[in-house]
């Protein structure tokens, strides 16, 4: 899933990096994440804080970010970035 649309960073960048035993910062200043609009920056750093706890990825939880969906049956609109299918 992508956490950080500004610079289309996903979940698994992310804990690749934390499993290398990056913090937040060092992750940050690798990938960009959190760093233009902001938006993403609480679920990059629980993603990171479950990475260094060793949860794993299926247990993401978004109970500390407020207004975004926790793990339910929401499910984000599809992105069409083809513009031919939206031609025809």
């Amino acid at each position: 899933m992508i956490v950080c649309v500004c610079r289309r960073v996903s979940d698994r960048e992310i804990a690749r990096h934390a499993h290398t035993g990056m913090g937040f910062d060092e992750i940050q200043l690798e990938l960009g994440v959190a760093l233009q609009c902001g938006r993403c920056e609480c679920m990059a750093r629980s993603l990171v804080q479950q990475c260094h706890a060793a949860a794993p990825m299926a247990a993401i939880e978004n109970a500390n970010c407020p207004g975004q969906p926790a793990n339910s049956n929401e499910r984000p609109i599809p992105w069409n970035s083809s513009l031919r299918s939206q031609a025809v």
